[in-house]
Order: structure tokens, then C-alpha cells, then sequence
């Protein structure tokens, strides 16, 4: 992080076990990102909806697409319900499912792979503190982080999934739970909330951004993975000038397209079957 701006101090046990109460003696040693922070994921969406919608976007939900034919430079997307939308250029933005929309409109698959995350809602005694900090394993197998009293917990897992909407298994919310109690004592009174979402990732994890190589009239915006939200403002805005062709600004100046364009798969296939 040398560079960035962010600060990380090292924990000795004594100041872990004051951020993080009721954590078992074995855990004695921490890295601390104070200035670590959530985002109100609900309410920027929201935002990013208002905005959309106040610039002329028409929302159009429940419209699932069942096939897009394309005739001179001009794509049409057809719902299941036989809504009918005309457009120069597609962007496949359908998070787990881009893949699919890729095959209905007639263009080369990346490979982008959705992977299960847990989350259960903890009821603990006593009372989580609201200033407690987002607490994760350094190897990746859990974290938890306070929200009213409660604690949210996650296995940090990773499991293949069809594109769906996700429902959590109880195996993962039981995996969860004994890795909490091995890292802390803190009595769990109940689960009082549990569910599973979609993260979507590219082969290489890296996101995909930029016009299809192959097809004409299809742009590629994937594999946010766990990022999406925090990667929001840049990749809205390095998609954009992608899209309609603007340079660089201060936000993006510093990002090289090329890392995230769709064209890097094709590339690495006709090495492999070279």
C-alpha cells in the first residue's frame, strides 16, 4: 500500500483484543486500517437509479431478454413478455448472467464464472459495538463487522453457481459459525437473518471492460467480482469514455484500458491453441 495513502498499523494483542472484545487469547497479532469505512450500499444505488432516471433512462424491470437479433448496425432485444427494444450498441451489463446474454446475441462467451457468498446475522450477548471494527482472517476464511447490536458474519466463501438467484446453504452458515466461535467467545443467541448472493468473476479476476472484439454493437461491462460497488464511480466512468469514445480524465488517467479489455481472452485462447 506504500504510495497510496493508506495508513496500516500493526496490532499488538493487548490493542486487538480492546478493538475486538471477546476474542479468543490465541489470536495475537492484527493489521488495522483506520481508515476503513462502510458504504450505504442501498442508498447509492439509489442514487446511481435518481441520477439515471433524471438523465432519461427508462427502467425497465421484469424483462427478462429472450433474444437479440442484429441487422444493419442496429441490435434488436426482444423480452419474454415481447417488449421490443432497438439500439446501435449493447452493453452486457447482467452481472452473473452476462455470459448468457453474450450466447443470445450471438457473441463469443468470456468465461465469467458467478461464485456463491454467504451471510448470516448474528444475535450476540453481549451486543456487538457499534464501533467495532470490519474483522477478517488474513488467509480469507471469514470476517464479521457490526451492524445495530447484531454482527454479520461471513464464511468469505466461493462457490460455483449457476446464475440464479441465490439462497445460502445451511452448510456454509454452520462453516461460518464455527469459525466465528474458534476466533471469539461471544454467545450466540440466535441467526436471525441469513442469505447468498453472486459474485462474478472473469478467468484472470480481473474485470472486463470494452467493446466485443468479434461483434460490433456489443460492449462488455463484468467481473466486478467482490468490487463492484466500491469500483462504481471508475469503472462507470472509464466504461463511459470507452463507450463513447472520450479520452481520459483525472479520475482515469492513471488506468490502462487494456488491462480490462474483452480482447485479452481471445488472445490468450489463440496462444493456447498455438
Amino acid at each position: 500500500f506504500a504510495g497510496t495513502g493508506v495508513t496500516i498499523e500493526r496490532l499488538s494483542s493487548a490493542t486487538l483484543a480492546d478493538k475486538v472484545p471477546h476474542i479468543r487469547p490465541d489470536w495475537s497479532e492484527a493489521l488495522y486500517q483506520p481508515a476503513c469505512a462502510d458504504i450505504d450500499v442501498a442508498g447509492l444505488h439509489q442514487h446511481y437509479l435518481g441520477a439515471a432516471r433524471r438523465h432519461g433512462v427508462d427502467v425497465a424491470c421484469r424483462a427478462r431478454v429472450a433474444r437479440i437479433d442484429r441487422h444493419g448496425g442496429v441490435s434488436t432485444i426482444t423480452s419474454e413478455r415481447g417488449q421490443q427494444w432497438r439500439a446501435a450498441t449493447i452493453v452486457n451489463a447482467a452481472g452473473a448472467w452476462v455470459d448468457e446474454g453474450a450466447r443470445i446475441a450471438s457473441v463469443r462467451p468470456i468465461g465469467i464464472t458467478p461464485l456463491r457468498r454467504t451471510v448470516a446475522v448474528l444475535r450476540v450477548a453481549p451486543h456487538a459495538p457499534a464501533d467495532l471494527p470490519l474483522v477478517l482472517d488474513i488467509n480469507g476464511g471469514f470476517y464479521f463487522k457490526p451492524d445495530n447490536g447484531r454482527l454479520w458474519l461471513s464464511p468469505h466463501d466461493e462457490v460455483p453457481s449457476d446464475p440464479c438467484d441465490a439462497a445460502p446453504e445451511e452448510i456454509d452458515v454452520a462453516i461460518a459459525i464455527d469459525q466465528f466461535q474458534q476466533v471469539t467467545d461471544w454467545r450466540i443467541e440466535a441467526v436471525e437473518r441469513r442469505w447468498a448472493g453472486l459474485r462474478s468473476f472473469a478467468p484472470d479476476r480481473l474485470p472486463v471492460y470494452g467493446a466485443d472484439p468479434d461483434q460490433s454493437g456489443f460492449f462488455w461491462f463484468a467481473g466486478q467480482g467482490g468490487f463492484g460497488i466500491q469500483t462504481a464511480p471508475a469503472a462507470a466512468r472509464l466504461g463511459a469514455q470507452l463507450l463513447l469514445g472520450q479520452g481520459a480524465d483525472a479520475m482515469t488517467a492513471r488506468i490502462d484500458p487494456a488491462m480490462y479489455a474483452p480482447g485479452r481472452f481471445y488472445l490468450t485462447r489463440q496462444a493456447q491453441a498455438g
